[in-house]
């Protein structure tokens, strides 16, 4: 299990939205999602993989890593889980 933490994400944006982002640059659907809201300003989600492994979900990162998407330009990182 492996997880990414997609920040600066427009406030609002539905799980189905994240989803059909994520899959669009070739990530499999998420198992888990947690939204975490900072001061608002740079919203975040907190994403759960059951079926990669960090070498695999390394590979995906950068096609969303620094990518505008709706009208803000995401981060994306990927966590182990000690940093969950």
């Amino acid at each position: 299990m492996v997880h990414l933490m997609l920040g600066n994400v427009e406030p609002g944006t539905s799980d189905d939205e994240i989803q059909e982002f994520l899959v669009r640059y070739g990530f499999p659907p998420y198992d888990e999602i947690e939204h975490v809201p900072g001061d608002g300003s740079r919203p975040a989600v907190a994403l759960t993989f059951h079926s990669l492994n960090p070498e695999t979900l390394g590979k995906l990162q950068p096609r969303v890593h620094n990518l505008f998407w709706k009208n803000r330009r995401v981060t994306a990182v990927v966590l182990r889980d000690h940093f969950k």
